[in-house]
């Protein structure tokens, strides 16, 4: 299965940009400059859309259904703006919103969270369902963040730390059968 070009929009001169083994939903529209790297997937009805800044999604990494991504563009104070990066292993569940903001890698993002701009979230993390991370804030990695504004809730138990490439693998085999049914 090839991805249909229709979803895939450019933005002035920046097309999104591809590497092998991704997945994009037909329903998903990814505009301007949006990098899906290795074995990455992005569900139905997404929308990630790089105009005045720019999005990558690492490896592995899966964007689910109805998810927001977007990103903040420069100004006078802030003269490179706020891209939004995501890094490998992540799993950005459904209707989740981010923008401009940066998420390391082996991180869970939960249903219906809100990520703003500036907000840094250091690997191995847990946002919970829910959660709203403030601009600017950091959640510190081996935790887990819930509430609004998000706060340190606990550490993560060690079936918790395992469940991040579970995750990851288990969507990149998913997208593999949409792939080649």
């Amino acid at each position: 299965m090839s991805i249909t070009p229709s979803h895939l929009r450019p933005y002035q001169t920046h097309n999104p940009q591809l590497n092998e083994g991704v997945m994009v939903d037909p329903s998903a529209v990814i505009i301007g400059r949006v990098t899906l790297k290795k074995d990455a997937s992005v569900w139905p009805l997404c929308v990630l859309r790089g105009d005045v800044n720019f999005i990558e999604v690492g490896e592995r990494s899966n964007i689910q259904d109805g998810s927001v991504i977007h990103v903040s563009r420069p100004k006078p104070n802030l003269p490179n703006g706020w891209p939004t990066i995501i890094g490998n292993d992540v799993t950005i569940a459904h209707k989740v919103m981010l923008h401009g903001c940066t998420i390391e890698d082996r991180v869970l993002v939960g249903m219906g969270a809100i990520v703003m701009d500036g907000a840094y979230v250091e690997s191995d993390v847990i946002v919970a369902a829910g959660a709203l991370v403030p601009p600017g804030k950091r959640l510190v990695s081996g935790y887990v963040y819930s509430g609004s504004p998000a706060v340190q809730k606990r550490p993560l138990r060690e079936e918790e730390q395992t469940l991040f490439t579970q995750q990851s693998t288990n969507y990149v085999a998913l997208k593999d059968q949409y792939l080649n049914p």
